[in-house]
């Protein structure tokens, strides 16, 4: 595709909050559905369209802490267990459930035991005041998700909704990591810092029914149902967590005991991960109930080689605390989980497949707001990370660990570490999509900042990496994992810093709805029937979007002790590949959209929704096979999960480079023309990120475990929507 130059429009009048502001298309008044969509169901009393609510300004952004979870510990006292932990029953139900293999089997030692309750829990993004805004003409303060919110032209004027306010609590369906103190989930969820070698067992308890009064509006499984899954562990499909297993959810007072070996793969060390997160894989509420707070993160460590000791191995930031709860913390090793959300306004029709006739609910105003679009995907407009908005990191003059995880429904992010061009500042922007800027004192306008940190990258999902790599940026895609060292005792320039010193980690990446990024100034055009029929301008695109997501301040400015290093060398070696793929199977799946023809089932793989009484694929244990994965046309990114094993990416190529019958995939693993690698690959992977019209040709293997699994796209209202297929490992 040839690019173009394209004039576009300065923004010169931001508006301050004392003021009015001019946000959207004076032409686009009404709630309607998205460009290209149909209508997207009847719900008994109309069809809704996608409407999204004014969240309000959080206005103490930068100023509450980053919550750090600690490490939950194990179960040392079973008093009350009805049934203890063992291989022959799996879960409540009893019976057959059981599970396939357990530790001593694979010459390990007993597991570590934890207990993790579903509850019902208050949680609000922001502690402080907020400031609700409204249309000044009086009308519902609801828009359109293709109205322009964010000042870049002449729209609707909008003035504030009353005084400053606290938000109420929404209420969360959580993990727990206080058992039986009823409302005592977090989001994030606990943190279970694990070990290659060392088993760990977590029951989790359906205890969803202890909801304390609490309003739970009108998303999340209605029938308050969960299904974990350990993304993306090397795990027996029965503690997989996936709806094409025996069990679709666990409903309240059913419990699961799901066993994680933390076995690599094949008892091959390169095939060791380093960050896993759990969350809820409940069929067709997926989204949804990751939305309301099923997310929890498991940090997995190699003994040898990262074991959160920096005295050690390769000497990655962490100093180790050895609890005599059985459980360890590492300092300077930090996880942060990005997710994006919407407040209710009070005002906004709720409507969807699922619930909603079209009405308002005052009562709501303040709660989280979601609806299950099965189109687009849904995006917010507050930006949190460890589901605080906008909060302050504050670190010491020494290298850090940071992980990255994308916890959010359909968002991807391009993030850096920035600071203010001189004479800027930042300020809050009413209808911005992150609501904060950088915003220069003289002209009014928003712009990029100054980069000041250049981290190297050593991990991405599938764990290390074979070399680190200097990244100016990087993208966290929904499910993407990476994690950075980075050195806070000096800028990227030499420079080094001091107490006090104030930067930002900031999104570069808009992306106005779940379709996929405005990335460029041109973009294809498709017709109704996803044909591509020219280039034209982003009407979207916006060169100067850069939002701050977390400040981080220097603390001190003494150098405290660091025994870590930035790695230069290797750091984990790829598992071999075969010397050649002569006669190894080749399966084809083609993701692409059917437009709700069929109820819910607005995506489709190879023609067909997902049905959990058909596996699409079945293999053989101990075997490896090449899987091409098409996104073709339509202008869609799809984040594509594969569970049980990761993969390695052979080739990007556009996509139908390799024919459907995969007959010719190894003469084009030779010589077709590609598409370059990210530059994080080749690693091992479980998301592979799709761009419009590519295909990625992926190795992956079939080990230790039988039964039936699941891919999906990671987008969860696509998954949600049909675009999964079942797939099952015979002994």
């Amino acid at each position: 595709m040839t690019s173009r130059d394209f004039s576009r429009m300065s923004r010169r009048e931001l508006l301050r909050l004392s003021g009015t502001v001019l946000i959207g298309s004076a032409a686009a008044l009404r709630t309607r559905p998205a460009f290209g969509q149909q209508m997207i169901g009847d719900t008994g009393c109309g069809v809704g369209g996608e409407a999204i609510p004014l969240s309000p300004i959080i206005l103490n952004a930068f100023q509450e802490a980053l919550p750090v979870p600690s490490a939950l510990a194990p179960v040392r006292d079973f008093t009350g267990w009805s049934v203890y932990p063992n291989k022959y029953q799996q879960n409540s139900d009893g019976g057959d459930h059981i599970h396939q293999l357990w530790c001593d089997e694979l010459g390990l030692a007993a597991p570590n035991v934890y207990r993790i309750g579903l509850q019902v829990a208050p949680h609000r993004v922001t502690d402080g005041p907020v400031q609700y805004l409204k249309f000044a003409d009086g009308t519902p303060g609801t828009v359109n998700e293709l109205i322009d919110t964010d000042g870049t032209g002449p729209g609707r004027a909008v003035v504030f909704d009353g005084s400053p306010v606290n938000l109420p609590y929404t209420a969360m369906t959580a993990f727990s990591g206080t058992p039986g103190i009823p409302n005592s989930g977090t989001f994030p969820g606990p943190m279970i810092n694990s070990e290659y070698g060392k088993p760990n067992l977590i029951r989790f308890v359906n205890q969803l029914d202890q909801d304390a009064g609490m309003d739970l509006q009108d998303f999340g499984d209605p029938e308050r149902g969960f299904l974990t899954h350990l993304h993306n562990a090397h795990t027996a499909c029965e503690s997989d967590g996936n709806p094409n297993d025996t069990h679709h959810q666990y409903c309240p007072g059913q419990w699961v005991d799901d066993l994680y070996h933390n076995h690599p793969a094949g008892g091959d060390p390169n095939e060791m991960q380093s960050f896993l997160w759990f969350h809820d894989h409940t069929h067709n509420h997926t989204g949804a109930n990751v939305y309301k707070g099923m997310v929890g993160l498991y940090p997995i460590y190699d003994p040898r080689l990262d074991n959160g000791d920096e005295r050690k191995g390769l000497r990655l930031p962490g100093v180790r605390v050895n609890r005599a709860d059985g459980a360890f913390d590492v300092k300077y090793d930090i996880p942060l989980a990005l997710y994006d959300c919407l407040i209710d306004d009070g005002a906004v029709p709720h409507q969807d497949f699922h619930n909603g006739c079209g009405e308002s609910h005052p009562e709501w105003k303040g709660n989280l707001f979601f609806r299950h679009y099965p189109n687009h995907g849904f995006v917010g407009d507050v930006f949190t990370v460890n589901c605080k908005a906008y909060p302050v990191l504050k670190v010491k003059r020494r290298k850090y660990r940071l992980r990255f995880l994308g916890a959010s429904i359909a968002r991807i992010y391009e993030l850096s570490f920035q600071k203010p061009r001189a004479g800027s500042s930042v300020k809050a922007v009413p209808g911005l999509q992150g609501q904060y800027a950088f915003v220069d004192a003289l002209t009014g306008e928003r712009g990029l900042g100054e980069q000041c940190f250049r981290p190297v990258q050593i991990a991405s999902e599938g764990g290390l990496l074979p070399k680190p790599v200097a990244r100016d940026s990087w993208e966290i895609w929904p499910a993407n994992r990476k994690e950075l060292v980075i050195d806070f005792t000096k800028y990227m320039d030499g420079t080094p810093t001091r107490d006090g010193d104030v930067f930002y980690l900031v999104n570069t990446c808009k992306m106005k709805n779940g379709r996929k990024p405005n990335e460029s100034e041109t973009h294809v055009v498709f017709d109704a029937n996803g044909n591509e029929i020219g280039i034209a301008p982003d009407p979207e695109f916006d060169p100067d979007y850069c939002v701050p997501m977390m400040k981080v301040v220097i603390d001190g400015n003494e150098l405290v002790p660091d025994n870590s290093v930035i790695p230069k060398g290797s750091l984990r070696n790829l598992p071999t590949l075969p010397k050649s793929f002569l006669g190894t199977r080749v399966r084809h799946f083609a993701l692409a959209r059917q437009g709700g023809a069929v109820g819910e089932a607005e995506w489709i793989i190879n023609g067909m929704p997902f049905d959990p009484q058909i596996s699409m694929a079945k293999v053989k244990r101990g075997t490896g096979e090449i899987w091409v994965l098409r996104n073709g046309s339509g202008g869609w990114v799809h984040p594509m999960h594969l569970h049980e094993e990761e993969h390695q990416v052979l080739a990007r190529f556009p996509a139908g480079t390799v024919k459907e019958d995969g007959s010719n995939a190894l003469q084009a693993l030779k010589s077709a023309p590609r598409f370059p690698m990210a530059p994080d690959e080749p690693s091992k992977e479980d998301v592979a990120d799709l761009r419009p019209n590519e295909e990625l040709v992926v190795y992956r293997k079939f080990r230790t475990y039988a039964g039936k699994y699941v891919a999906h796209c990671h987008n969860l209202a696509h998954e949600d929507h049909a675009m999964m297929f079942g797939w099952e490992i015979e002994p």
